[in-house]
């Protein structure tokens, strides 16, 4: 049997995205509390993304947002990566308040972020690992926590990933609103 590469390539990247969502649930959590929450986008629901980010770029004047969208169709498959907002109750400060009851509810718990990025660097590693293309981008988090695909997270980052012959997600231009 011969498997030509160009045949297998989509299937290795979803195992791949697999893995990386396995990476973000196994990095380690403040207080060895688990409050993240990890998906995989596939398929149209990376058009309704990209096309989330086109509204949010109309919505916000941020120009950057056009030229991310089309990037992320280039994408086989998006891990997104979240965490709804949970006080620690480490009183650690991070947040910009000395204690966590004096800290307003819209101000997020530092230690949620921490979590979400630690995860997202885990994941990174394991696309790196595995050979495949990623770039993290919070325009698509943002997107995605739009569409509450995770939920009611509220810190949402998103790493679209793909094998091909030039990472798509580097050497970008940017985009100008369509007139």
């Amino acid at each position: 049997m011969i498997v030509n590469e160009r045949e297998s390539r989509h299937e290795h990247v979803l195992q791949v995205g697999r893995q990386m969502m396995t990476a973000a649930r196994t990095a380690p959590k403040g207080k060895g509390i688990d409050i993240i929450e990890v998906g995989m986008v596939t398929d149209q629901d990376i058009v309704r993304l990209s096309e989330e980010m086109v509204r949010y770029s109309e919505e916000s004047g941020m120009k950057f947002l056009l030229r991310d969208a089309e990037n992320l169709q280039q994408a086989e498959a998006v891990i997104i990566i979240g965490t709804a907002q949970k006080v620690q109750g480490l009183n650690c400060a991070h947040c910009g308040y000395a204690t966590c009851a004096e800290k307003p509810d819209a101000v997020p718990c530092a230690i949620n972020t921490i979590d979400v990025g630690i995860a997202v660097g885990s994941a990174c590693a394991t696309a790196a690992d595995c050979r495949v293309d990623s770039r993290v981008m919070f325009s698509a988090g943002m997107a995605a926590q739009r569409l509450g695909y995770l939920g009611d997270c509220t810190c949402v980052m998103a790493i679209p990933i793909s094998a091909s012959s030039k990472n798509p997600f580097f050497d970008r231009k940017p985009k100008t609103p369509v007139q």
